[in-house]
């Protein structure tokens, strides 16, 4: 059953990653619940400190990711509807095959969406900017610590390796 939920807790880490990047996955919440799981085997003891303070920046950062793109988009005079272009570019720059669409999505999804609402083009392109480089600091956020939860993942996992892996021997 350990190995199981170390598979597990290891697929959550890995979807937690992939979330940083999709708007429609938590990554860092997801990224958490491997740790949780990693937790739940017989062998790896409850750390309640760990999992109280991984699990609060994990909030934090859901929260701030909600927070930074409207920063962003207010400070560079954005709206809602280039926010909304933002994900909607986000979610089309990773279907559609282009090199860099990731990046070139948001940006032009966020273009298009303050279009839709300004009439004048070099205000719209600013507040474009604005919300995708608020798009930009949530998703880096979000990938950092992910990415920082999977290190201490593997780390807690390498501490008990003898014990989570004995029937390979």
């Amino acid at each position: 059953m350990d190995i199981f939920l170390v598979i597990l807790g290891f697929a959550l880490m890995l979807v937690g990653i992939i979330g940083s990047f999709l708007p429609i996955l938590p990554g860092p919440p997801i990224s958490w619940l491997g740790i949780l799981v990693l937790h739940l085997t017989s062998v790896v003891p409850k750390d309640y400190w760990i999992l109280g303070s991984t699990l609060a920046v994990a909030l934090v950062i859901w929260v701030l990711d909600y927070i930074i793109p409207i920063i962003g988009a207010k400070k560079f005079g954005g709206t809602k509807a280039g926010m909304i272009g933002t994900a909607v570019g986000l979610v089309l720059g990773i279907i559609i095959p282009i090199p860099g669409g990731i990046i070139i999505g948001p940006f032009v999804g966020a273009l298009v969406g303050e279009l839709t609402t300004k009439v004048d083009q070099k205000t719209a392109l600013k507040a474009a900017f604005g919300s995708f480089l608020g798009f930009l600091t949530g998703t880096f956020l979000k990938f950092v610590v992910s990415i920082l939860f999977l290190v201490l993942y593997i780390s807690i996992t390498w501490d008990y390796k003898e014990e989570l892996f004995t029937f390979i021997n």
